[in-house]
């Protein structure tokens, strides 16, 4: 990470619970560095007697500063649009929390300009599982790809009412074809974008939403397929990508943090805590925007994404 000299100046828009985390991980990363505001919409009783009281919450944009050095958009994704438009005036460097927006469609030619930065969340390419698949498989052997992420949405947020969160309501941006579309950031990163995809898309079980909650996808490139299941009721979590090649068929497992081979037996543990990926994502940010890296994941190509993930592209 880019040596950060002076006060990193920050605002995070939203303090739901990947506000959280982002506003715990850059005070790890940039300890007696980091100035830190966070504009909520309303205020809660935990504000001034939480252990985050070192940080300035404020309630309303004309209490932001004149500048900063970077803004975190981590309200919810039905907002992220508007949110951005407004607040571009405030900084040159943007952090979107995925989905970078609702659709996908939005007119996103107004965010430009050549010392403009909008970077979008993308945090499973910083796994170990995905770096080494990315630096280790060569993928030109691989003849079919298999992913799945199932998990139980009630089981999310403990404490927090599932029923409640945007995650149940299409409308706030929900639906597992979107809230999970890590698997599609991560094949497309591994793979490339594919020529042809096929979805279904509905919402199947007895879980109180109105947003989907499953999802399944055929994708076709020149020289492989890819299939991916998305689901919201699994009971058992399993988050997994399964190649099938000329010489073995591998399994990243991301959910135990280890990739097997199943006709040789090797197995590789690559055991992480969550934080570890999430500031290693943190460092790559500072890096774009100090200049040292290219910006991968942009505005245009997460919407590309994101139109895939919801089958319209």
């Amino acid at each position: 990470m880019t040596d950060i000299k002076d006060v990193f100046n920050v605002l995070i828009v939203g303090y739901g619970s990947m506000g959280r985390r982002h506003a715990k991980n850059l005070t790890e990363l940039l300890p007696n560095l980091l100035n830190l505001d966070i504009l909520r919409h309303t205020s809660d009783n935990a504000d001034a007697k939480s252990k985050d009281s070192e940080y300035n919450f404020l309630y309303l944009e004309a209490d932001l500063k004149n500048s900063y050095d970077a803004i975190f958009i981590t309200n919810p994704t039905s907002l992220h649009y508007e949110t951005l438009k407004r607040l571009q005036k405030y900084s040159d460097a943007f952090f979107i929390e995925k989905p970078v927006f609702m659709t996908g469609e939005e007119d996103s030619s107004i965010f430009c300009g050549p010392s403009m930065k909008y970077y979008v969340a993308c945090p499973l390419r910083y796994t170990n599982v995905i770096q080494y698949m990315k630096d280790n498989i060569d993928f030109s052997d691989i003849y079919s790809l298999r992913a799945i992420s199932s998990s139980y949405l009630p089981d999310w947020r403990p404490g927090t009412d599932y029923r409640r969160t945007y995650s149940s309501h299409k409308d706030m941006g929900g639906g597992v074809s979107i809230d999970l579309i890590h698997e599609w950031d991560y094949i497309t990163y591994l793979i490339g974008f594919p020529d042809v995809v096929k979805s279904v898309i509905s919402r199947k079980s007895n879980l109180e939403i109105d947003s989907d909650d499953v999802a399944i996808y055929i994708a076709e490139y020149t020289d492989k397929v890819v299939e991916l299941h998305l689901d919201y009721f699994g009971k058992k979590t399993t988050r997994r990508l399964e190649l099938y090649g000329k010489d073995d068929t591998i399994v990243a497992d991301l959910a135990e943090q280890r990739i097997t081979w199943l006709s040789t037996g090797k197995s590789i543990e690559l055991f992480e805590k969550r934080d570890a990926y999430q500031k290693k994502e943190l460092k790559h940010f500072m890096n774009i925007i100090s200049g040292s890296v290219e910006n991968d994941n942009g505005i245009e190509k997460a919407c590309r994404v994101l139109r895939i993930a919801r089958g319209v592209g």
